[in-house]
């Protein structure tokens, strides 16, 4: 990997020259059955196993120059129709990934291992990617167990993980690990330039905000109004610091659907063919959280009111995604006011904010920062733990700065 962030022999990972070279030194000494790729969300992880399958697959005669993504095998892997490359990752509300198998609705596990047991199609290696292997259920990592020990022939697994204390012993003892770290901005900044998604201001900033992690500053570029939502919210909380109890309340509901906003455009973003979110479904968000505040079921349903039709459905799942995405902002916005009280406002990621972050550092005493990263990691369990949304944003907003 270059000083520059340049991507090196055909991989597109930027700002991890360390985990590049092992992936090389892999690639060229024998490259093991399983790779557990360790990392923050959003640092690259996903990327790198794209460059090692496409090395793997790559059909180009010189192996130096794998992948040279100008093959048919690269061009197919490209278009993510390689017949050799099988993925697997989360579904449902709790975003997991389930055991699956015949006559579940759901693709998981057994699902894929049915398909490794099959002959590859091109006749060489194969490759399985499981994203997120840490959101496998527990019953899905003992199924996945025996392929992991004893894959059939000629076949790599790559798996990728956040947590990896999520992942049993035995997973983790039969993996070969390779770790990603935040990447530095200025590789964030010659991608986003390079990619052409900002210029240089702009990507000067997303690199900032970012915090190291190019994903979510890819994400953000591609979806211009999420970004203008992102800071509306971060505005938003500093101002709710001098808020009544109930003014908190309400608000937090109004932030939750916003979130929900945000996470839908970057979504469509990245899947342009989907269709987008309307302001119909915002407010579905928002009264399905009411709904939840006063003790009706929560099952995602609400009605637009003065819209004839059927109730709107809410999925869990975006629901869980904004209020993950909320506390990720959150969190964010308690970092930069713990700074601003220790005179260190250079290194603020929400530097458009600086002016309000300095107002309202004024207003927080010395020791908020720990107890309120200690709430938003316990929100953030909770979640993890398919606790409703509404109820956890709810707590947060009561203990804001309390």
């Amino acid at each position: 990997m270059a000083e520059t962030g340049q991507p090196a022999d055909g991989f597109r990972t930027r700002g991890q020259p360390a985990a590049i070279a092992a992936a090389r030194a892999m690639l060229r000494g024998g490259m093991p059955h399983a790779l557990l790729l360790i990392g923050p969300a959003g640092v690259g992880k996903g990327t790198l196993a794209n460059d090692i399958a496409a090395a793997l697959l790559c059909r180009d005669s010189d192996a130096a120059r794998h992948p040279c993504r100008e093959c048919r095998g690269c061009r197919a892997l490209e278009h993510d129709n390689h017949p050799d490359l099988h993925r697997l990752g989360t579904t449902g509300a709790g975003a997991m990934i389930p055991i699956g198998g015949p006559g579940r609705e759901e693709r998981g596990v057994r699902d894929l291992v049915r398909e490794l047991s099959l002959l590859p199609v091109e006749g060489g290696v194969r490759v399985a990617i499981i994203s997120a292997a840490d959101r496998m259920t527990e019953d899905a990592q003992a199924a996945f167990l025996k392929t992991l020990e004893e894959p059939p022939p000629g076949t790599v697994l790559i798996l990728t993980a956040s947590d990896e204390e999520r992942l049993l012993d035995t997973i983790r003892s039969r993996c070969v690990r390779i770790r990603l770290g935040p990447v530095p901005r200025r590789d964030i900044e010659a991608l986003l330039i390079d990619a052409g998604l900002a210029d240089a201001p702009l990507a000067a900033r997303l690199a900032r905000l970012s915090g190291g992690r190019p994903g979510d500053a890819i994400a953000l570029a591609r979806a211009p109004a999420s970004l203008v939502i992102r800071g509306e919210v971060g505005r938003t909380l500093l101002d709710l610091i001098a808020a009544t109890r109930a003014d908190r309340l309400r608000v937090g509901r109004d932030l939750l659907s916003r979130a929900a906003e945000m996470t839908a455009g970057i979504t469509q973003a990245a899947q342009p063919g989907q269709p987008a979110r309307t302001s119909r479904g915002r407010r579905a968000t928002a009264a399905a959280g009411d709904a939840a505040a006063a003790g009706v079921p929560g099952d995602g349903a609400t009605e637009e009111p003065g819209i004839p039709g059927p109730a709107i459905r809410v999925p869990a799942a975006e629901r869980r995604a904004a209020a993950l995405a909320l506390v990720a902002i959150w969190r964010d916005v308690v970092r930069d006011l713990a700074l601003v009280r220790l005179g260190e406002p250079g290194d603020v990621r929400q530097v458009d904010l600086l002016d309000d972050l300095e107002a309202a550092a004024q207003r927080v005493p010395s020791t908020f920062a720990a107890a309120q990263l200690g709430r938003l990691d316990t929100a953030g369990e909770r979640l993890e733990g398919n606790v409703s949304p509404e109820l956890v944003v709810d707590a947060l907003a009561l203990c804001w700065v309390a």
